[in-house]
């Protein structure tokens, strides 16, 4: 669980991945040789901080998004939220501006309307616009690993596992997820008009609910806010039970992902939400099993061989 442990730590918080995408992309030159296909890289001018792996012949596409929930500055030490982060008062935050390194403890406080404000309790005045994050603090038991990140680092682990053996296929690092999306429509656009790719893995993480439970495989989503198209769904379920991995069916009414980013897109795209579950969404403490982090690169694996 190193990878995951450095992947974890790294601060990269929406609108601000360029340290995740610099991280990402010195692992894969570093690693590739090892791999079963060499990918062509897709990065740089026209792609922000995204990357596009493609091996061989691509027919399915993974999405993994690289940014994570987290706050900015704004006066005074108050806090503007990225994403829909949830940590309660007392958490400590990390980031570093103009004047140095920060650890900063996270302050909430309501008003006479129940109206939450957030700031960070520093000894001094944070530089308007930094971003902090929270502070890593890494668990591993012999059945669970912990940190804040889960969402999506484990995602972002879960493809770099399946690049190993990977022989058809792309993957797609994308960026802006937590905060509404908007680099996924012009991926999607550079997949379908050069290799004509036109189905999708969601490789992220989604929720503990009383109906998907931590040890009992990972989830194969038929919807959250989005609904995917049935006739794929079908055959990603007859798949899932044809592969003998362990895994069980999510049907949410709330949440998002890149799935909902590329049915808004302009381009045919199948797609399906694959992830391990969590606790403690959003917070320091995200906990996922480890049985269902194994199933969930054992399906990505299986799927990629088979769509």
């Amino acid at each position: 669980m190193e990878l995951l442990k450095e992947l974890c730590a790294i601060e990269a918080p929406s609108g601000s991945e360029l340290n995740m995408t610099e991280y990402l992309l010195n692992f894969i030159e570093q690693h590739k040789s090892n791999w079963a296909v060499q990918p062509k890289i897709v990065f740089g001018d026209g792609f922000q901080e995204n990357i596009i792996l493609v091996f061989g012949k691509p027919t399915t596409a993974i999405f993994a998004h690289i940014d994570s929930i987290g706050y900015t500055v704004g006066y005074k030490n108050n806090l503007i939220k990225i994403g829909g982060p949830g940590a309660k008062r007392g958490t400590k935050l990390v980031g570093e501006d103009s004047q140095g390194k920060i650890e900063a403890v996270l302050k909430v406080e309501e008003d006479e309307h129940e109206f939450l404000s957030y700031s960070a309790d520093f000894n001094r005045e944070i530089d308007r616009a930094t971003t902090l994050t929270y502070k890593p603090d890494f668990r591993e038991t012999d059945d669970f690993v912990q940190c804040c990140y889960m969402d999506n680092r484990l995602g972002v682990w879960n493809a770099l596992k399946v690049a190993e053996t990977l022989e058809n296929g792309a993957i797609v690092f994308s960026t802006w997820e937590e905060h509404g999306g908007g680099s996924v429509g012009y991926l999607a656009k550079y997949l379908y008009e050069n290799y004509q790719v036109q189905q999708a893995l969601i490789s992220d993480i989604t929720w503990v609910t009383p109906g998907v439970q931590h040890g009992n495989g990972v989830a194969v989503s038929m919807r959250d806010s989005g609904i995917p198209r049935r006739t794929y769904l079908n055959k990603i379920v007859a798949l899932a039970k044809e592969s003998g991995v362990k895994f069980q069916i999510e049907v949410e009414s709330a949440g998002g992902s890149d799935g909902n980013s590329l049915q808004r897109s302009p381009f045919p795209f199948d797609w399906c939400f694959i992830g391990a579950p969590e606790d403690n969404v959003h917070t320091p403490d995200e906990k996922v099993h480890k049985q269902d982090i194994e199933n969930m690169v054992a399906l990505y694996k299986y799927l990629m061989n088979h769509l």
